[in-house]
């Protein structure tokens, strides 16, 4: 097991470049299997976890060709249907959550799909009701065996059908989509996901020979198609990965270029970062952060209530970056109340910024407040381990910032979403250093 040992209390300067959106990537990758066709796809992050949908692709009997860094091209002509049901399989599909999206692709081209109960982060409930719903308005027959834990859809054929989701969730509309592609007549979703990912996937299906309209809407009206072809696509640039510099750049008071961020694709982002009194530049399609060598200031409401920043579906402020507006809050001017609405374990690392001197009161699995020290007292250095990906770079960037030498434990976690996180941030002057 990977451990990190952080010396904080530097100054970072120069260039950072954003890794290809891992969340985008674990829709794009399932949708290959709509097709026979060759599909090339470029920007693709060297994470965990997109690494582990890959091999899951191999073993499906997808043929996969790595072209150059980021770019692989995809092939699924010769899928190997009997996998799905082997003990291999249900070890495979567990340890990725992204697995799921296999499920909707498998069952609009074959007539079935498979999927283990999938793993992934431990940030409370997670439920999967609303892709196999979906999948069942579509005609298919559903299957759950409890001893094993283990999903099955199957079905001759799918029918387009009018939907009502009860959450926008993001994977399970992507999921319903791959698979209202390939469905007789016309499926209308609506409360649809409309991030920028999911947006992505609809264009890309659009290019293969899908007719999907409404992208960018919550809701999505999608014409049957027999056939889809193969395309070539580019992965958008990880926003939460652009925000995680964001707040690095804040804590360690450091001037930091974000290059080629895709602005128009970051919604209310750069914004939510300003309410904390942060200096977000735009300087063309990069982010400008300058030395915040005083500080950054929270601001409060016209009426001069506490602020209150929580998260939402799109386009409201995505949940994976509220770890680190929490943890950059800890050094502002002021308060701020984080309410964390859609997973009730995301929280619940914050007793470690606690040990390391941070001031957070702990309201309830929800909600927590934030009262920061303004720089007067730094964070403490102290050993500490990644509870999931997004927790986990939270606690780097707080380590950063801290005087003293930090150890983080089980940096598996951050290397599942974040490529080549150490050598990245030594490049722009940070003191890290991975030992296994």
């Amino acid at each position: 097991m990977g451990t990190f040992k952080i010396e904080g209390g530097h100054q970072l300067k120069g260039s950072i470049q954003p890794q290809g959106a891992k969340n985008e990537a674990l829709q794009i990758l399932c949708a290959v299997l709509l097709t026979p066709e060759l599909v090339t796809i470029n920007n693709i992050p060297d994470i965990i976890d997109v690494n582990k949908l890959i091999n899951l692709l191999i073993k499906l009997g997808v043929k996969v060709e790595k072209i150059s860094k980021g770019s692989y091209t995809f092939q699924a002509d010769e899928v190997d249907l009997d996998y799905l049901e082997s003990d291999a399989f249900k070890v495979d599909g567990r340890g990725l959550r992204g697995s799921i999206m296999i499920v909707g692709p498998l069952l609009a081209r074959f007539g079935k799909g498979y999927i283990p109960k999938p793993g992934g982060d431990k940030i409370g409930r997670r439920r999967l009701d609303t892709h196999f719903e979906g999948l069942i308005n579509l005609g298919a027959k559903f299957k759950y065996s409890k001893e094993d834990q283990f999903y099955g859809v199957e079905a001759e054929y799918l029918t387009g059908s009018y939907m009502l989701l009860e959450e926008a969730s993001v994977t399970g509309t992507a999921n319903i989509v791959m698979a209202a592609v390939l469905a007789r007549g016309i499926t209308t979703i609506y409360n649809a996901a409309c991030e920028p990912y999911l947006q992505q996937l609809c264009k890309m299906l659009n290019r293969m020979g899908a007719k999907i309209s409404g992208v960018g809407s919550n809701m999505l009206i999608i014409e049957g198609v027999e056939t889809l072809g193969g395309t070539e696509h580019r992965m958008l640039p990880d926003m939460i990965e652009i925000g995680s510099w964001i707040g690095l750049a804040a804590m360690t008071k450091s001037e930091l270029t974000i290059s080629n961020v895709s602005w128009n694709d970051l919604g209310v982002i750069p914004s939510v970062f300003r309410k904390l009194g942060i200096t977000v530049e735009k300087q063309g399609d990069d982010i400008h952060i300058p030395a915040h060598t005083n500080g950054y200031e929270i601001q409060s409401y016209i009426d001069g209530s506490i602020l209150t920043i929580s998260d939402a579906p799109w386009p409201g402020f995505t949940p994976d970056l509220l770890s680190i507006i929490l943890v950059v809050a800890t050094q502002a001017r002021g308060s701020v109340l984080i309410h964390q609405k859609m997973f009730e374990s995301r929280l619940f690392f914050v007793d470690k910024l606690i040990d390391m001197g941070a001031k957070i009161i702990l309201c309830d699995p929800h909600r927590a407040t934030v009262i920061g020290h303004d720089f007067k007292s730094t964070l403490k250095a102290t050993t500490m381990t990644s509870p999931d990906i997004r927790a986990g770079v939270s606690l780097l960037i707080a380590a950063l910032s801290a005087k003293g030498t930090s150890t983080i434990q089980n940096i598996e976690q951050i290397d599942r979403g974040y490529e080549n996180i150490d050598e990245r941030l030594r490049a722009i002057g940070a003191k890290i250093e991975r030992v296994e």
